[in-house]
């Protein structure tokens, strides 16, 4: 379940640099073209090209059509929320709330994760080991009822009557699939969404600017300091918080594929078996085995100055708090998890050393991602 994570990046390393070209300055220094199908993405340095799938071919129109899907209120069952409801672009498609609420006003046992670079994700949700495919996982929040997200369960034909009476969209759909004889369907918007979403690639952070680029004044000396810190053995943080989307395994083009990995960080622990509060067990709700308990997925770290709440229930708070909580080895009985990661044994940060690992968190933001106008609103 928990494989070498050196492993993970030496590969991610070794492929960076596939067959690619220089981009011109739309892309920005240092960007690659790499095409997929009649698209053709710009890439930032150390980058791979993303996987994607055989049966849906990227294309612009396709690009085009997702985008204004996804934010589209009228793809939920009374028409009052979008996907962007819970993945905002300037919270780098989060929402800033603890738990998700959806479209009925239910609240979801967890938070919207974001979306940067969801394209390279191995899996795509906090606890679920087999929702691997961003088609598969849009019609989640589509019909789930329990609890209810986006509300299609028993209204799809409402909403494919709205989609369709717009002036635009039948065009649209007519174009993004010329051999289907009926494109406007809820396969097909799926998509299209998730044609749009693999495109939302962030790479422009200060971080990267310093690795990759030639701007060397791009951290300050705080957060030089707390990069050290965070490949260290000491805090143990890039042990699952991997390569360059310091996130768990991923998936690109020419890589092998790797066994998704689930941690149990010490934020609960209920019973003696070690359990989460039942509304979020972790990934034993899919896999049934013990070692899953309270085991979750390790979101991206890129954009986390711009994602709080934080952790799957948003239970925490800041990320002077989150920092906190690791040093500590968990969180009150947590601590004593019997399932609890090996890698969550807590540390001692010498005075200043706190402030200089969330220097360096802050060098994960990217402004330009969440301030693209190719990623906002069309409407």
């Amino acid at each position: 379940m928990l494989p070498n994570a050196g492993k993970i990046a030496w590969v991610v390393l070794l492929i960076a640099f596939v067959a690619t070209e220089p981009l011109g300055s739309a892309g920005g220094a240092g960007h690659r073209r790499v095409r997929a199908d009649s698209w053709e993405w710009e890439l930032p340095p150390g980058f791979p090209a993303p996987c994607v799938p055989e049966d849906n071919p990227l294309s612009v129109e396709k690009i085009d059509l997702g985008r204004y899907l996804f934010f589209d209120p009228r793809l939920s069952g009374n028409a009052t929320q979008s996907c962007a409801s819970c993945h905002k672009p300037e919270l780098a498609f989060t929402d800033g709330l603890a738990q998700a609420v959806g479209s009925t006003g239910e609240t979801h046992p967890r938070s919207a994760m974001s979306l940067a670079n969801v394209a390279y994700n191995s899996t795509l949700t906090w606890q679920n080991p087999t929702l691997t495919r961003l088609e598969d996982q849009a019609f989640v929040p589509m019909f789930n009822t329990h609890p209810v997200e986006l509300g299609l369960a028993g209204n799809e034909d409402e909403v494919l009557a709205r989609i369709r009476a717009d002036g635009a969209y039948p065009a649209m759909f007519a174009a993004t699939f010329p051999g289907d004889p009926q494109p406007l369907t809820i396969d097909n918007i799926t998509r299209a969404i998730a044609s749009f979403e693999r495109t939302l690639i962030s790479g422009n952070a200060p971080y990267f600017q310093w690795v990759y680029g030639d701007d060397r004044a791009a951290l300050g000396p705080a957060a030089k300091r707390g990069v050290k810190l965070f490949f260290s053995e000491r805090t143990k943080c890039s042990m699952c918080h991997v390569g360059f989307t310091f996130s768990g395994p991923i998936r690109a083009r020419g890589l092998e594929d790797i066994e998704p990995t689930f941690h149990n960080t010490g934020l609960y622990s209920v019973d003696e078996l070690g359990n989460y509060p039942p509304e979020s067990p972790g990934a034993i709700e899919k896999t049934g085995l013990d070692r899953d308990r309270g085991a979750f997925r390790a979101p991206t770290l890129l954009n986390i100055e711009l994602t709080a709440p934080y952790m799957h229930d948003g239970s925490i708070a800041s990320l002077p708090d989150v920092i906190d909580f690791y040093a500590a080895g968990g969180r009150g009985p947590g601590r004593t998890n019997p399932n609890k990661s090996q890698r969550i044994a807590g540390f001692e940060l010498a005075p200043g050393e706190k402030e200089d690992l969330i220097a360096f968190l802050r060098s994960l933001t990217d402004r330009a991602f969440v301030d693209d106008p190719r990623f906002t609103s069309p409407f």
